[in-house]
This record gives structure tokens, C-alpha cells and sequence, in this order.
């Protein structure tokens, strides 16, 4: 009951703050991380009623440190409700059973799905675009995107390099996902490829030496694993094999969902690039 308090006295917060200039256009909740940063990215602030519950996790989100002024989504249908947004923004992966209560209720309510290239990530812009009613800022968008791109490739030239994203456990990510896309876009080679695991999965320390790809890239630096997915990475074998110049980092919040930050992954790539190839 106190959380559905608070999101209703922020939501009222929203509305008195707003009431100066009304919102243009459909006001909008959002369910999920992902399609939090795509929200934050083309929407007026004042179209935003309320975000998903993990909007505020720096880790989840690239967009944590702008989103204090909206109602946080306990994740249910209740607050929602609530909420009374003329749609839903949610993917895929969110409760199927609070995604149909929300249809039943009247809500138009759209799903996304977790894009695998960088053609359904440009997609999902558009369509967010649409949703929001500022298609140009959609392509404002693209065209940021398609401009990191163009420069990653400029960094790769003709160093063709092998490379595998390595993440805790040892979990590699395959051709038909966002991180692989990310790598062949740009000129890279997918080192997932050599070890059998064209679609991803868990690859063992021995696997990983054996293909001997020419860097690991993975979503953070230095020497402390959090956790024992994480000491994975910093098994002996593998910093002799690949120290921190053998290594490119590129924050997880940057990829783990298609929005346009990953304009800003694929710069920080370029920089990468530019370090370990001195």
C-alpha cells in the first residue's frame, strides 16, 4: 500500500508540474528497461507517466541519472491502471499474464521484442518514433547511429580483427545477437564462430585459448569480480593471455538493449579500438 502511495503522489506530482504546458501527443508508461531508454530518448518529458521499476538501476539503465522526476512501475497492472496512459510501452519478455490484464482493461498496450541486428534496433526507434508522435527525432536518432557506425568502420580499416565478447561464466555471445550484429557491422570478426557456438552459449576456459582470438571483449575493466560469474574472467590463464591491452570494454548498459545508446557503444569501440591497436 505505501508503494502504491508513493507512485501515486509522484504521478500527481507529474500531472501539477505538467499542468503549465500540456503534454503534445500520447502520454505513455513504460514496463521495461529497454523500452525506458527508448521513452527517454523520444518522448516529451511531460508524455511520460510513470517508468519500469528498474529505470533507476545505473547498472540496467544508461538513462538512470535523468529519470528522477518520473513515477516508478511497481511492475504490476494495478499502478498502471492507475496511471490511465493512453499506451502501454512493454516487451516481450515482461509478465504475458499483467500484459493481457492490461489489454482486457482497454489498454493499448505495445510489445517489443529484443532486437537481434542493428536493422531491427533501427526499427524499433522508428516505432517508438511513431508512438511518441516525433518521428523526426527518430531519425535524428538513426542518423546518430548510423554516423558511430561509420566511424567504427573507419577504426577497423583493414584490421580485420577476431574478437569475442566474453561475459560471466563464460557465456559468448553468438551471430544472431545484438553484441555479434554489433561486431560483423563494424568489420570485426565474431570469434564465436571458430568455437561451434554460432548461436551463442557457454564456452570453457580451454575453448577460449584454443581459438586464440585476437581480443576478449568484455563489459568491465580492472581485476575485482563481484561475484563467481564474474571470476570467470579473471582466471589466470586468461589475463596472461589477455591483459588489459588484449582486452576492449564496452559497459553492458550500452548494449543490452536496442536504443540509441548504442551509438554511444559503437564510439566507445572506436575508442577501444584505437587503445588496443597502438
Amino acid at each position: 500500500m505505501r508503494r502504491q502511495f508513493g507512485f501515486l503522489g509522484a504521478l500527481l506530482a507529474v500531472a501539477i508540474s505538467g499542468s503549465a504546458s500540456l503534454a503534445v501527443g500520447p502520454r505513455i508508461v513504460s514496463m521495461n528497461v529497454c523500452s525506458d531508454q527508448l521513452l527517454l530518448t523520444l518522448a516529451d518529458p511531460d508524455q511520460i507517466l510513470g517508468l519500469s521499476r528498474f529505470s533507476r538501476d545505473g547498472w540496467q539503465s544508461a538513462a538512470a541519472g535523468d529519470i528522477g522526476r518520473y513515477p516508478i512501475l511497481s511492475g504490476g497492472a494495478e499502478d498502471v491502471l492507475a496511471a490511465k496512459p493512453d499506451i502501454v510501452v512493454a516487451s516481450l519478455f515482461d509478465k504475458r499474464s499483467t500484459r493481457e490484464l492490461l489489454k482486457e482493461q482497454g489498454l493499448h498496450v505495445v510489445e517489443f521484442a529484443v532486437p537481434r541486428n542493428l536493422g531491427e534496433v533501427k526499427d524499433q526507434i522508428r516505432e517508438m518514433g511513431e508512438i511518441a508522435g516525433h518521428s523526426e527525432r527518430a531519425s535524428a536518432q538513426i542518423a546518430r547511429l548510423d554516423a558511430a557506425m561509420a566511424r567504427a568502420r573507419t577504426a577497423v580499416a583493414d584490421s580485420h580483427y577476431r574478437v569475442l565478447q566474453v561475459s560471466r561464466r563464460g557465456w559468448v555471445s553468438g551471430r544472431d545477437s545484438l553484441i555479434g550484429s554489433l561486431l560483423t557491422s563494424t568489420g570485426l570478426f565474431n570469434a564465436t564462430t571458430d568455437l561451434g557456438l554460432g548461436e551463442g552459449g557457454f564456452a570453457t576456459l580451454e575453448d577460449i585459448l584454443r581459438a586464440k582470438p585476437d581480443f576478449l571483449l568484455v563489459s568491465r575493466p580492472g581485476d575485482i569480480a563481484r561475484d563467481n560469474g564474474e571470476a570467470f574472467l579473471l582466471h589466470p590463464a586468461l589475463e596472461r593471455f589477455y591483459p588489459p591491452n588484449k582486452r576492449m570494454v564496452i559497459p553492458e548498459r550500452l548494449t543490452g538493449c536496442g536504443s540509441a545508446m548504442l551509438a554511444d557503444a559503437l564510439d566507445v569501440l572506436t575508442a577501444e579500438l584505437r587503445r588496443v591497436s597502438r
